[in-house]
């Protein structure tokens, strides 16, 4: 059993979701949006371009997502995606991606006594992020 990832989004999930299989690498796997429900009582409230599910592969992990229009979006907090880029400048790239307009970076890129170099903060989309290229210091 491996847990799989899902994310809400405040009515930008397709973008979010794209943007992150560019950034990573990763394959969208399958996209259902409202619109496509059979039935109208089944669809969310907030108009047929919302995304209802959505699926994308990264590696042997799956992170998954939807739009929760208005009430029914909240802000993440309590945890972070973390990512573990194979090299300084795949780190260099993935944070200069995802980081782009950041709702905050909480800590910049750098050194700790576990990586040499890392880094936390929420994307545009507000995602909260974690990036770690332990390197030489990897146990």
């Amino acid at each position: 059993m491996e847990p799989t990832i899902y994310l809400f989004f405040n009515g930008n999930c397709l973008e979010a979701m794209t943007h992150y299989a560019e950034t990573l690498g990763g394959e969208i796997t399958g996209v259902f949006k409202n619109g496509d429900a059979p039935v109208a009582e089944d669809r969310m409230p907030g108009g047929d371009d919302l995304v209802m599910n959505m699926a994308m592969k990264l590696g042997n992990a799956m992170i998954m997502a939807s739009d929760a229009p208005g009430q029914w979006y909240s802000k993440p907090q309590g945890f972070s995606v973390s990512i573990a880029p194979a090299s300084i400048a795949e780190f260099d790239r993935i944070f200069s991606a995802l980081s782009s307009d950041a709702q905050s970076i909480s800590m910049a890129p750098g050194e700790t006594f576990w990586a040499e170099r890392f880094t936390t903060f929420t994307d545009r989309f507000g995602t909260p992020w974690m990036l770690n290229y332990t390197g030489s210091k990897a146990v």
